[in-house]
């Protein structure tokens, strides 16, 4: 339940991303931006060239020598993005294609500041071990995990993604989508109820899979069970989609083993700095790897995720609260992440909630008002009284 422990701050900032939507409640601001496919053609480019999906690696402009091995690599940075607001966070998204002996490193910097490391990525864990990168802090703000938390107001950002094959070879990345989010939302412990609306009565028929059926289990990929909340969640909408890893890509797992697509997406969903597979843009990024799209967001309401469930869209959302603050739930926690499968006719939630016994027990019915505050708050109280974060509306986005 908590592979990702939101920071205590001395001011509890949300954590989170968001689609293109504007802002509704007083002192909330949101800006998503993205750059796909043709689109990457804006910007600077250092040795990058715009294929048929994306960027690759055209002539290199340099040299990497990086864990014994050198590696060429080619550069892109994005247009300047005012964000229109004082933003307090920053976090990037990206899809991309990683064959054997590639790699990719996305940057993300505001006005006047250092260029900060939100990700080295391979799908892949031969070449390099997928990473964020601790200790990147000064008067600007610093990178919590995944996401640049500023101490200075944000008000405009790019982006760089660095490119990397090795020395000789003529296999390259694909860069295929780059984006990010800033964001500034107010402090708050309660939100809004929504009035249930278009999904009502819509159960989209997600895959269901128990996170604590793999308790123990490769203590190298952070042993399963609570700590496996988010590759699960992830797992199960990449399967919804009819995708995911095939009987060749699990190879490496004993064949009797409970459940092994979930042990997969654990293993490439680690971040070997944070010890941990809840990292939000490395669960995207590991869907992506299978042909779909994949962003972290951050959402308003029920009713804007209600829109995604209409479209036929499942959304992982990311929550914590205490064992009295969520009826059926059973548990408390820090932080969680689930999937929304659906609503009821009365506009409770139905979600696929990994931290079940069995997976036929990972079907759940939440109180729609109860679920909402939960997701939605980013600031709430412990057990001991004492105040941590919120998600803040947190959700991952997975299409085709």
């Amino acid at each position: 339940m908590t592979p990702r422990l939101v920071s205590v701050l001395s001011t509890v900032l949300a954590l989170g991303l968001s689609a293109v939507t504007p802002a509704v409640a007083e002192g909330e601001h949101v800006d998503y931006r993205e750059w796909r496919a043709a689109q990457l053609a804006q910007g600077e480019h250092e040795g990058t060239a715009l294929v048929p999906g994306g960027l690759a690696v055209g002539r290199p402009v340099g040299v990497l020598h990086h864990e014994g091995r050198k590696y060429d690599y080619a550069r892109w940075t994005s247009p300047r993005r005012a964000t229109g607001f004082d933003a307090t966070q920053a976090v990037a998204s990206w899809n991309a294609d990683t064959p054997a002996g590639t790699w990719v490193q996305v940057e993300l910097r505001g006005d006047g500041t250092r260029w900060y490391v939100m990700g080295r990525w391979a799908f892949g864990d031969q070449d390099i071990k997928r990473t964020t990168v601790a200790k990147q802090g000064d008067e600007h703000g610093y990178v919590d995990v995944d996401t640049f938390v500023a101490q200075q107001p944000l008000r405009a950002y790019q982006l760089r993604v660095t490119l990397y094959r090795l020395t000789g070879a003529r296999t390259s990345p694909l860069l295929r989508m780059a984006g990010a989010m800033a964001s500034a939302i107010p402090d708050r412990f309660t939100v809004p109820a929504s009035t249930p609306g278009v999904a009502r009565g819509i159960e989209l028929p997600v895959p269901r899979y128990s996170q604590n059926v793999h308790e123990g289990h490769f203590p190298e990929y952070d042993g399963g069970g609570e700590a496996w909340c988010s590759p699960t969640s992830t797992e199960m909408v990449v399967e919804y989609y009819g995708r995911g890893p095939t009987e060749s890509d699990l190879s490496w797992l004993d064949p009797e083993h409970v459940d092994p697509t979930v042990d997969h997406a654990a293993r490439h969903t680690y971040d070997y700095d944070y010890r941990g597979a809840g990292n939000w843009p490395f669960n995207t990024a590991y869907a992506a790897h299978f042909g779909l799209r994949g962003h972290i967001t951050r959402m308003r309401s029920l009713s804007e995720l209600e829109a995604h469930i209409a479209r036929g869209v499942p959304v992982i959302t990311s929550q914590s609260f205490r064992a009295d603050e969520l009826d059926g739930a059973g548990y408390g926690t820090a932080g969680h992440i689930m999937v929304v499968i659906g609503f009821t006719e009365d506009g409770d939630v139905i979600a696929n909630d990994p931290a079940s016994p069995t997976n036929e027990a990972v079907r759940r019915v939440y109180d729609r008002t109860q679920f909402e505050n939960i997701w939605l708050r980013t600031k709430r109280y412990r057990a001991d009284g004492t105040v941590a974060g919120g998600s803040g509306g947190i959700a991952y986005v997975i299409t085709r």
